[in-house]
């Protein structure tokens, strides 16, 4: 029979279909052939990107020229622009402000080929670290309210280049999405004293059937009311509730978990598309005793409609117990 279950954080109901349960063979994900072609995020192409605002590997040389192994730039279409004022101001009854941010790209390795999961471990940690550089700079910036990491993955996933990187985005205010995991955090913490997400953490980890791996300092597990198949989040396992204070073993940890989950899943589904984001504390917080970032991975493997959007209920037709057992007990390829 299909169950209602509800998301403790959010209040959010999913409807997890088991009447139509979907094993990873029967999705349709396929790998997405590469293309090939003129590509602005490889070694040669400098010119062709906005000046780089951080680099990994290139020890002496030009800027903006080759031997690099990481490489970050300012998105040559940005959704918002650095330059300018808010200029917060009412038209009627509506609010508007310019459309005020930072818009950068992070390209994680200059081989075409490769994507973040074929990286080393300690590749992996120097796009995490980029991540926290770049997170720490813009966040002296006080028009910024947020800074929200995030990668697509495939055509699919609304990546327009192939080459594998992902993206930041800093924004004057805090995202709805943000603000709602942070009210439901602390509606929760203000009953129990506990934060929700490390109570998640220690009853999955107790209980162990939506654990899908776990290291000393990090976990990754299907929630308990996933909106998609094999959506998957890592969290560390102490409470922090900000990103960009993970210590250099942090970042360690963080690394080679995220590699792992990402090798599951791309040999459990045939290398799908997907999406990953970084949920973190807003830069004004100092601390919070009620809010703990973590990842949120999603495969690309089914399709919102009209059920979803008309009345916010997702329909997942894999239980999430499912799902972990699977990557759990997968055999990795060497």
């Amino acid at each position: 029979m299909p169950q209602l279950r509800k998301d403790p954080i959010l209040g959010r109901w999913v409807i997890i279909s088991t009447e139509r349960g979907r094993r990873p063979s029967d999705f349709a994900a396929v790998r997405e052939e590469r293309k090939g072609g003129f590509c602005p995020f490889c070694p040669g192409n400098e010119d062709k990107t906005p000046p780089e605002i951080l680099i990994v590997g290139r020890e002496g040389g030009e800027p903006n020229s080759p031997g690099w192994t990481l490489r970050v730039i300012p998105n040559k279409f940005p959704a918002l622009q650095v330059e300018g004022d808010l200029e917060r101001r009412g038209v009627g009854m509506f609010d508007m402000m310019n459309g005020i941010g930072a818009h950068e790209v992070i390209v994680e390795t200059p081989s075409h080929e490769q994507s973040l999961s074929d990286l080393t471990p300690e590749e992996v940690r120097d796009v995490l670290r980029a991540y926290v550089a770049r997170i720490t700079d813009l966040k002296r910036d006080i028009r910024f309210r947020y800074i929200l990491i995030f990668k697509n993955h495939g055509v699919a996933a609304g990546a327009s280049l192939e080459h594998t990187h992902s993206q930041l985005i800093a924004t004057p205010i805090v995202p709805k999405r943000v603000m709602e995991e942070m009210a439901g955090a602390k509606k929760y913490y203000e009953y129990k004293e506990r934060c929700v997400f490390c109570d998640m953490i220690r009853q999955e980890l107790e209980n162990g059937e939506r654990i899908v791996l776990e290291n000393e300092a990090f976990v990754a597990l299907e929630p308990f009311a996933p909106r998609f198949p094999f959506e998957t989040w890592i969290l560390p396992k102490a409470h922090q509730s900000h990103f960009e204070h993970c210590t250099e073993e942090e970042l360690t940890g963080f690394a080679e978990i995220l590699k792992e989950t990402l090798q599951r899943i791309n040999q459990a589904l045939m290398f799908p598309p997907y999406n990953y984001i970084i949920h973190t504390t807003p830069v004004y917080v100092v601390e919070s005793q009620a809010y703990h970032w973590h990842l949120e991975l999603m495969p690309k493997l089914t399709k919102v409609a009209g059920f979803e959007w008309g009345s916010g209920f997702y329909i997942n037709p894999t239980a999430p117990e499912d799902a972990a057992a699977y990557l759990r007990e997968l055999r990795l390829e060497q």
